[in-house]
């Protein structure tokens, strides 16, 4: 069976000391509960990662990064390399979240020098796609998508794709109340299997890890992951509320 994942994406939200004490909260919650059926992350701010790292020693929550830098290391001021998100002890970190493409023009090209980078310094990427409202109103959706992975992981070797995970993002359904329909979901991921199993295969395909972002919460997790090539979720504003993000991770 292949992994079920729910990613907690924290975003610019919460200061050190607030931070702090939601992933004890957040790591005190899951130690108190039954073994979930999914492995909960948390993608904190870069501030947060060395202090989350500690308390999630031994935890049943894993830790994960947001962003990485393009270049391993050298005189990129404001830059954090994968190698020193590793070094805290972090598993995981997303690459090209629709708001780093959108806000920062981060294209799959720099997307997939990024995702090389985190693979050779041991991280597990969470690799987000996604189309905009205009073109899923045009009828490219499909089009849009098959060109971000072709372009920005399929260049990467059969052996890497065992430290890649992959997150549909409809743009049109982030921060703006509109959620893709259990049936829309299940449409691109089942398209996205598809794609990995003509590049890499059936075994490759069926043990990827195919994760939906776009407003998941409490009211339609649990319709939306019982969709069969829907894995998970990366969830942005309910994953800063205890409550919503633990219903969220018991409804796989």
């Amino acid at each position: 069976m292949r992994k079920k994942i729910v990613a907690g994406n924290w975003k610019m939200n919460m200061n050190l000391e607030e931070g702090l004490n939601f992933a004890k909260s957040v790591d005190r919650y899951f130690r108190e509960k039954p073994a979930s059926k999914a492995e909960v992350i948390l993608c904190t701010p870069f501030i947060h990662l060395a202090g989350v790292s500690e308390i999630l020693k031994n935890s049943k929550v894993t830790l994960g990064a947001q962003n990485c830098a393009s270049e391993p290391s050298g005189a990129f001021t404001g830059e954090v390399s994968a190698s020193m998100i590793q070094s805290t002890g972090a598993q995981y970190v997303i690459i090209g979240h629709s708001e780093r493409r959108s806000y920062y023009h981060e294209d799959d090209r720099l997307l997939n020098k990024k995702t090389l980078l985190a693979i050779n310094a041991g991280l597990k990427a969470i690799f987000c796609c996604g189309e905009v409202k205009a073109e899923r109103e045009e009828g490219r959706h499909l089009i849009i998508v098959k060109r971000q992975l072709e372009e920005g992981l399929f260049t990467l070797p059969a052996e890497s794709m065992k430290m890649i995970v992959i997150a549909y993002e409809p743009v049109w359904a982030i921060g703006t109340g509109l959620t893709a329909t259990p049936e829309q979901a299940q449409e691109m991921h089942y398209y996205i299997r598809g794609l990995v199993r003509e590049k890499y295969g059936k075994e490759c395909a069926e043990g990827m890890t195919i994760l939906y972002g776009g407003s998941c919460k409490p009211s339609n997790a649990a319709e939306l992951f019982s969709k069969p090539d829907v894995d998970g979720g990366l969830i942005g504003g309910a994953s800063l509320k205890k409550e919503d993000f633990a219903a969220i991770a018991e409804a796989i």
